[in-house]
């Protein structure tokens, strides 16, 4: 038996019309249902019904419908449809048909209107449209139950030991209030731990609030945490809630912390100790339940050594500890997230790419990838958007574009040259790193830009007979 292209449910309260539509579609191949009602439809589609979307006979991809129906017409139908099964596009059909008809079954969250009398040709080329507009739907919410499925700490994904170390950790700590500090490298996803720490825990239905104590001034980000009085400073017009306030029931999460000055962080230490916030220019104490989540790349413990970070609040802060642990000691995570990647920015951008070449993904995992999980989606991201091809191959990958001084002395010294292979080498990179400008690589250099022409031609940099402007450049 062939298999059915899709299941349409017909409503009509016509018998000859609803048998017209119903031998038209199995024709084509679809598996048609009918109704006499638009009110039996409803109830048949709602959940408890027999075409609610829990049973397996509620698997319907579209709905055609006639408009003018006793107890209650086609508009009326699509337009409860919404609050009951909106996933379902809805065709809707009438004898009395008009611009404003139209418009309005439109707005009902209809997907199309046709008008009797109409082909069935022409009903066919529309149930075609919906169908492919159903599967697409379909394929969205298929990759966002994937996400959901593979991505469960909210944003995080990873297959590594060290990364289920860290699932592991954020499910037990979810439902706890204490504070927790995050540390990692850049990119490594510590803004995304924290989302999934306030996601999985009681807070997750009041407001996660984010701030980067890098990104805001150090004379505003006291306000901007705690809130001012009115006519506290210049310009302070009217009173304003401080994201203390703001996260009220909810998750505080400040980005950055080891930036905070002393002075700020004594603040943010009373506050942690009293839970009241006072705002500035103020002299009201207000109770505030805000559960802190922080995070750095720095060394805080050095921080405290040096005297920049108060012992005291590094405490109060990190009594739930969670290490981020950099890409370039998860290498088993890198395909997954590139295939995700993949997914995300192909969607994006209605590309038509299905994977990486077995040399991409081994180009992928020999990188090491400085800037962590964002340097590789940034990655995918450009190769998504430049390959021309049905799969990503390793030219599509860019290589770093500047190696480091430690990089280049280790890789230049490897076979131990001479001193003049060496300057060769050196120049070579200064040249390439400043897109050829011989004014800023000679002061990058030490020598003047006659030298370096000079050292260009004996080094066979350039043409020997290149005769370059030298007019005004002195040795």
């Amino acid at each position: 038996m062939k298999e059915s292209k899709g299941r349409i449910l017909v409503v009509d309260d016509e018998q000859e019309m609803r048998s017209l539509i119903e031998d038209y579609l199995n024709k084509e191949g679809y598996e048609a249902i009918c109704s006499s009602s638009a009110v039996e439809a409803l109830e048949a589609l709602a959940p408890g019904g027999h075409l609610g979307p829990e049973h397996e006979q509620g698997n319907i991809d579209l709905i055609i419908s006639d408009i003018k129906m006793p107890k209650m017409d086609g508009l009326e139908f699509a337009a409860r449809l919404q609050t009951v099964r909106p996933e379902i596009p809805v065709i809707l059909i009438t004898a009395f048909g008009s611009i404003e008809t139209a418009i309005e079954a439109m707005k009902r969250g209809a997907f199309h209107y046709i008008v009797k009398p109409f082909k069935l040709a022409e009903m066919g080329v529309n149930v075609d449209r919906a169908m492919e507009y159903r599967k697409l739907q379909r394929d969205n919410t298929a990759l966002r139950d994937e996400v959901k499925k593979s991505w469960n700490m909210g944003s995080v994904i990873g297959k590594s030991s060290a990364m289920k170390a860290v699932f592991d950790l954020v499910g037990r700590v979810s439902q706890a209030t204490a504070n927790v500090l995050i540390t990692g490298e850049s990119g490594t996803g510590k803004e995304m731990v924290a989302r999934a720490i306030h996601q999985q825990g009681p807070r997750h239905l009041k407001p996660f609030i984010a701030i980067n104590c890098t990104a805001i001034p150090e004379s505003l980000l006291e306000s901007e945490l705690f809130g001012h009085a009115k006519g506290s400073f210049t310009g302070a017009i009217t009173r304003k809630r401080g994201l203390f306030e703001e996260a009220e029931g909810g998750t505080l999460f400040l980005d950055e912390i080891g930036d905070m000055n002393v002075l700020l962080q004594s603040k943010l230490l009373r506050v942690i100790q009293e839970k009241k916030v006072r705002s500035v220019g103020d002299n009201v104490d207000r109770p505030v339940d805000v559960r802190i989540m922080a995070a750095t790349h720095k060394d805080l413990k050095a921080a405290i050594k040096d005297g920049r970070f108060r012992e005291d609040l590094y405490y109060r802060l990190s009594v739930i500890p969670i290490v981020i642990p950099p890409l370039r000691h998860r290498q088993e995570d890198i395909p997954i997230l590139a295939e995700y990647f993949l997914k995300k920015y192909s969607a994006t951008n209605r590309s038509s790419i299905r994977g990486f070449t077995k040399r991409a993904v081994s180009k992928l995992m020999g990188l090491k990838w400085e800037g962590n999980v964002r340097e590789l989606e940034n990655v995918i991201e450009r190769a998504v958007v430049l390959c021309t091809a049905g799969l990503i191959d390793e030219s599509d990958i860019p290589s770093p574009e500047t190696a480091s001084a430690e990089t280049f002395f280790g890789a230049a010294t490897g076979d131990f040259p001479t001193l003049e292979q060496l300057e060769r080498r050196y120049i070579e990179m200064i040249m390439e790193k400043t897109a050829g400008r011989k004014d800023k690589a000679s002061q990058i250099l030490g020598i003047n830009r006659r030298t370096l022409y000079r050292k260009e031609r004996e080094y066979g940099m350039v043409s020997a007979d290149s005769h370059e402007d030298m007019e005004g450049v002195e040795e």
